[in-house]
């Protein structure tokens, strides 16, 4: 593809982290003892370690590459218990209790965070807003009624109004759930760090987990150096889980890319937070940070390794962009990854209830500010012995038959069309066709594989079958990477893992 025409060297990073400075710390050289191993730095991990410390425990916090540029660094920072049109469907999912208890923990973590903000006077954007779900689409009304209803049914503050303060042509109806938040989220983390390294807690990036071997009373975390941290609690806190004593996550959950642009702001922006219930979806917000005044517009999700050409859903956001703003200067491009579970609700607590002190967190869908911040808080308790209500909602042992055994054959069937069909499809190109920062699927020796020229010239042959389950990965354009339509396993052009399952980098054939 032409460099020019997809501009993306010109915007290597999102926008929270190109303006915010964040700590970094040496890796993991010795074998260590602690308390409590923590694995994974973004909202989860950081917040828990920052927790478990506050309470005198002993942690290692360790990060396989740099903390918070993964998922958390390309959020779209919404702080806000409203994820989507979702409570009328956990009510008649899982019942109006657990439904309750899910708002609940979500806005228990937005209380805290505001309250961390406040007592350490974070300079990080933070701003209470209403946040809209609001539809353009007759067959949509209904399901905006329906979750007014639920909000109604469940206690949840806001309001059904048929229009919402921005410019969007055609809106019919909305549901506003009020005094809901926004913040600049690495700047929030990277305080949480410092004050998490001041209370005596140990961060260990480019310290790759790889294994836990379970003792009595003592566990130990092996990492990919061979290195041994010793430790009465294990914490998996990253994107997908590291371990996971067999819960078979990757049939349990499914990846989705979305899109993100950071556009200046040229006019008054009348407050608020909104996301579309409509299809491609729409995530729009404001964001004031660093004498940058910008719009944070997101959307079009698709699963990972079965979208379109990539570098399009940025196209489709920066249209949508100038129809309802006018003319807009793109600052930043940015993408990510989120993990959804069978019931849309997160995986948090024990994977097995005979392993009592391991623990997971993850399937966030696209609300990790909050549904991280419930994580961090729920496992606190659970690694110190304190009851809490929101155990059994989150328990990664679960399984509803209503909606799990209809998504689950629908995930794992979606899974095999996918891995047979890149078993059968026929390539044609030569890697010598491919022209400068182009990627694609190649014909060599007989057999599939894939091939980038990087920008000077520099050619990357591998091996495209993924090293998880076999599947055949997909060329990323607008990320240079490949991607998994199975599992939603990412690599770098060069081969190296950048998301799990998996967790060995493709082969370079040349």
């Amino acid at each position: 593809m032409d460099e020019q025409k997809t501009g993306l060297p010109q915007y290597p990073e999102s926008f929270w982290l190109a303006s915010a400075e964040i700590p970094s710390s040496g890796k993991l050289t010795a074998d260590l003892s602690v308390d409590v191993a923590v694995v994974g730095g973004g909202i989860t991990g950081i917040t828990l370690a920052y927790l478990l410390a506050k309470e005198g425990q002993k942690v290692a916090l360790l990060e396989a590459g740099r903390i918070l540029t993964g998922t958390t660094g390309h959020t779209t920072a919404k702080v806000t218990a409203q994820h989507d049109l979702i409570y009328d469907e956990f009510i008649h999912h899982v019942g109006e209790e657990k439904a309750r208890l899910y708002y609940d923990a979500n806005r228990q973590a937005m209380d805290f965070i505001r309250s961390t903000v406040r007592e350490l006077d974070i300079s990080c954007d933070w701003a209470e807003e209403d946040a809209y779900v609001y539809t353009a689409s007759e067959q949509n009304v209904a399901k905006i009624d329906k979750e007014w209803k639920a909000y109604e049914k469940l206690g949840i503050p806001g309001k059904r109004v048929n229009g919402i303060p921005l410019p969007i042509p055609g809106v019919l109806a909305a549901v506003a759930m009020t005094g809901q938040a926004r913040f600049h989220p690495t700047a929030y983390l990277s305080r949480l760090v410092r004050e998490f390294v001041g209370l005596g807690g140990q961060l260990f990036e480019e310290t790759m987990a790889k294994t836990v071997e379970h003792g009595s009373p003592y566990s130990q975390v092996v990492t990919e150096d061979g290195h041994r941290v010793t430790c009465r609690n294990v914490a998996s806190c990253t994107h997908f889980p590291f371990y996971g004593a067999g819960g078979f996550y990757f049939a349990r959950m499914y990846s989705e890319r979305s899109y993100a642009l950071g556009v200046k702001r040229t006019q008054d922006y009348p407050g608020g937070v909104y996301l579309s219930a409509d299809t491609p979806p729409r995530s729009i917000r404001t964001v004031s940070y660093g004498g940058e005044d910008l719009l944070v517009i997101g959307g079009e999700r698709h699963k990972t390794g079965q979208g379109i050409c990539t570098f399009q859903h940025y196209e489709a956001l920066e249209k949508f962009a100038q129809e309802t703003f006018g003319p807009a200067e793109i600052r930043y491009r940015w993408s990510a990854q989120d993990l959804t579970t069978l019931d849309k609700i997160p995986y948090v607590g024990r994977p097995v209830a005979s392993e009592r002190n391991a623990f997971i967190a993850t399937g966030y869908r696209k609300w990790g500010m909050t549904g991280g911040t419930a994580a961090a808080l729920l496992l606190k308790d659970l690694i110190l012995g304190i009851r809490s209500p929101y155990e059994e909602l989150y328990t990664p042992s679960r399984f509803h038959a209503d909606p799990s055994v209809k998504e689950f054959l629908s995930l794992n069937a979606d899974v095999a069309k996918h891995l047979i069909a890149g078993k059968l499809e026929w390539v044609r190109r030569d890697p010598e066709d491919l022209g400068n920062d182009e990627g694609a699927a190649v014909h060599v020796n007989g057999k599939r594989a894939g091939a980038y020229r990087e920008p000077g010239g520099a050619l990357h042959v591998l091996d495209t079958t993924c090293t998880h389950m076999g599947c055949e990965v997909e060329w990323n354009d607008g990320e240079r990477t490949w991607d998994c339509p199975c599992h939603g396993s990412r690599f770098s052009f060069r081969g190296e893992v950048l998301e799990g399952p998996a967790k060995k980098p493709l082969k370079v054939i040349r």
